[in-house]
């Protein structure tokens, strides 16, 4: 199983970035997007099940993010818009095949993060 990310990079505040991440090789229930910000602990921000039909989001990034899944495809993506320095994390995809889920343990299968910095 590999899932790949990409996107990411230095944005000012008040602006946008894209993260996109395709898995392979795994028939994913679920698929979400997670962040870790230094001497934080990890959160998921957006989670979206397999038929795309179903989303969920933290409360910090309602109405700025959209997740997003192609159609027979397990590719996931992530929109963010009006970014604030508080964003700055480590975003990683991951991947669940046992429950949709927004927490981490129910997550199998995790890309190797990608650096969104948000600049004030």
């Amino acid at each position: 199983v590999q899932l790949v990310e990409s996107g990411g990079g230095l944005v000012q505040a008040g602006g946008s970035l894209r993260l996109s991440c395709a898995a392979s090789e795994v028939s994913p229930l679920g698929m979400g997007w997670f962040r870790q910000a230094p001497g934080k602990e990890r959160e998921c921000i957006a989670a979206v099940w397999r038929d795309a039909d179903k989303t969920s989001y933290a409360d910090s990034v309602k109405g700025r993010f959209t997740v997003s899944r192609e159609n027979g495809k397990n590719i996931v993506a992530l929109e963010m818009r009006a970014l604030k320095p508080e964003d700055t994390a480590v975003y990683y995809c991951a991947v669940t095949t046992l429950v949709f889920s927004r927490l981490s343990y129910d997550y199998n299968y995790w890309g190797q993060g990608a650096q969104v910095t948000v600049s004030s």
